[in-house]
């Protein structure tokens, strides 16, 4: 078929008639004579040539022609019919036939090499329009790089966000609501739902919901252990993903095909590999979830989980703190509905009276209790602790109260006391101690939980930044450099590039080795690696000289004291927080200096960051900030906490931002 097409394409190919008439009129000129159309023209007209040296020059015009429209073959076929037609003239007619053949041979000779000519740079032209179209794409590919950089530096940043609200408060419906609000916003998705799971009752219970009508969530209010999505993950402990949920046999209940989902991503809810509930996103329109998207969900779920399981410690603390206020109101007298344990000893130790409550802490009866001396329940520690409260209270010292003291049940467990103490007199005269105490054993540990759980999100925040910095200085940074190199050279290697060719390469190589900056700039951002090559102070200085490069803010580090180095994971999370106030700075405080001071002291390190911004009011408690939006102080707040240290917030309006925090390092 295509061999029958060529002749037609060619018969409607206007080029074709051309070439076809040039050839006619010069074969027609070259045997006019022959023909008897006319007699042959002086040789003066003919460019000082003979009269069909000339005719067989002519024969160049369709010759080039035609492989410059049709290409080299063309052109070698149209070559071969001039040397047909003007053969028998050379070698029957000519009076010089060697002269002839010399020229027509000399012609031909032309052609091809003119037609070699044109298809040399025809493909030429071909490879540069490849490369500009490789450039192109090679262009395009940076761009999903920046995109993806950007999104996973999104991410990180709702991740931290969704951190510091689940972190920040044991009320559990304020804490879920919250969170599942940024869970839509991170997985960019229509529909979220929050099950926990009734152990007892085998069912999850739906707590929070985003996406679906009232109704809806009524309908799925509670289900059963392995029923539809949420009830197999909850049932296996692993995520599931469901792309067409109208076709899948399992979804059972006709109010979630009302619903008409067609995508669903389902994570459990985890605390020490035991599953309390699930969480559920999903879309009315296809979407395939990828599995970073499944992994970002899980450790979502995974802190959702903690937090869940310290609300419900928190609550039931909380109502059994109740039920015990409830039933101090029906005792007699303040001393024996007290809901603090109450003991008094005399100046020997021994205990003279004591409340239910007292009884209640230590497990002795308040019969077994009056026979005992305090001592009896004290470790030596908290001999020494009780020693040193002894005489301050004698001397009429101030005393930090309530202070921490531990007791020894007498099942031999140890329970920690909030403690306040004050002296007994009579008639002016010190008779003895009363004590007042608050088991606080279980606050301690949600506290050291929470601070395990915390410590072990931001290790693997900063793994994940170590990761990604190391991805892209590894590959992304390497693939730029590589392509640069590879631009540079094409241009220099092509010496006929049209000038505004060269322009464009030139400008791309420009737009890649800017992106090949901010690539390298990301990175160091994410994790410098000068932090464990050269330390802290080095580090710092670093972070301050770029933020006067880039924003064009003054800024200054001082050193107060003898320099030391710290653990890399201690000297990682101070830098964490002085990148963190520093990138508030150049954020939002229109500030025009700023300055970091790290002051080294024998028994502790003070890190002060001031600017000469704008200030703000900081009337709330940093444990309020990340409700009213603030999260980079929180988060500043959580890392300070995991190194055992205290911040301040010195601040007003129009008078700029003091940011001091002291560790005990």
């Amino acid at each position: 078929m295509e061999q029958r097409a060529l002749p037609m394409r060619l018969l409607r190919n206007r080029h074709f008639w051309l070439v076809l008439v040039l050839f006619v009129l010069l074969s027609l000129f070259h045997y006019v004579e022959q023909l008897g159309i006319g007699p042959s023209k002086a040789p003066s007209l003919h460019f000082g040539l003979t009269r069909h040296a000339l005719d067989r020059i002519l024969f160049l015009i369709p010759i080039v022609y035609s492989g410059f429209v049709f290409g080299l073959v063309a052109g070698l076929v149209t070559s071969f019919i001039a040397l047909l037609v003007m053969l028998p003239r050379a070698i029957a007619i000519s009076p010089a036939p060697g002269d002839a053949l010399l020229e027509m041979f000399g012609v031909i000779v032309v052609g091809v090499l003119a037609c070699l000519w044109i298809r040399k740079r025809s493909k030429e032209k071909e490879q540069l329009r490849k490369a500009l179209d490789d450039l192109e794409s090679a262009h395009r590919m940076l761009q999903r790089y920046v995109r993806s950089a950007r999104s996973i530096e999104r991410r990180l940043t709702t991740l931290n966000a969704i951190s510091s609200v689940l972190t920040a408060s044991l009320e559990l419906q304020n804490v879920l609501q919250r969170a599942i609000h940024m869970v839509m916003e991170l997985m960019d998705v229509e529909v979220a739902l929050i099950f926990t799971l009734d152990e007892e009752a085998k069912e999850l219970e739906l707590v929070a919901h985003e996406g679906v009508s009232e109704e809806f969530a009524h309908a799925v209010n509670r289900m059963k252990v392995g029923e539809g999505f949420n009830g197999a993950v909850a049932q296996t402990g692993k995520p599931m993903i469901v792309e067409d949920v109208s076709r899948d046999p399992r979804l059972t209940r006709p109010e979630v095909r009302k619903m008409k989902t067609k995508s669903q991503l389902v994570v459990p809810l985890t605390v020490k590999e035991h599953t309390i509930g699930t969480l559920c996103v999903a879309m009315r329109r296809p979407r395939q979830f990828l599995q970073e998207e499944m992994e970002l969900l899980t450790a979502v779920g995974n802190q959702i989980g903690v937090a869940v399981e310290n609300a419900r410690l928190y609550e039931r603390e909380r109502q059994t703190a109740e039920r015990l206020r409830r039933s101090e109101r029906d005792y007699r007298g303040l001393f024996e509905n007290a809901n603090d344990a109450i003991w008094v000893h005399d100046l020997q130790g021994n205990i003279t009276t004591a409340n239910k409550a007292a009884a209640r802490l230590t497990g002795y009866d308040i019969a077994e209790l009056l026979k005992m001396n305090a001592a009896g329940f004290l470790s030596d520690d908290a001999k020494s602790i009780a020693r040193e409260a002894r005489r301050r209270l004698m001397l009429g010292e101030p005393i930090g109260q309530p202070y921490d003291q531990q007791l020894i049940k007498k099942d031999g467990t140890m329970a920690i006391l909030k403690l306040t103490s004050s002296l007994v007199t009579t008639d002016g005269r010190p008779t003895g101690f009363q004590h007042i105490a608050r088991d606080v054993t279980e606050e301690k540990r949600m506290q050291d939980n929470l601070r395990y759980y915390l410590q072990q999100i931001t290790r693997a925040q900063e793994e994940e930044r170590k990761r990604i910095a190391r991805e892209f200085h590894d590959e992304t940074a390497q693939a730029l450099y590589a392509l640069t190199r590879q631009v540079d050279n094409f241009t220099r290697s092509s010496a006929s590039l049209a000038p505004d060719h060269v322009s464009f390469l030139k400008s791309l190589e420009n737009q890649i080795n800017e992106v090949l900056r901010g690539v390298r700039r990301t990175s160091q951002a994410l994790r410098p690696p000068m932090l464990d090559d050269l330390g802290l102070l080095a580090t710092l200085r670093w972070l301050l000289d770029e933020l006067g490069r880039q924003s064009g803010i003054e800024a200054r580090l001082e050193v107060l004291g003898t320099e030391r180095r710290f653990h890399p994971e201690v000297e990682l999370t101070v830098f964490r927080i002085v990148q963190e106030a520093l990138r508030n700075i150049e954020r939002h405080s229109h500030a025009s200096k700023a300055s970091v001071t790290v002051e080294f002291k024998p028994d502790k390190t003070v890190f002060s960051v001031s600017d000469n911004g704008k200030g703000f009011d900081v009337s709330q408690s940093l444990s309020d900030l990340p409700r009213s939006g603030k999260l980079g102080l929180a988060g500043i707040e959580e890392r300070v906490r995991l190194l055992g240290g205290t911040v301040k917030v010195n601040s007003e309006p129009g008078r700029g931002t003091t940011l001091t925090v002291e560790t005990p390092i």
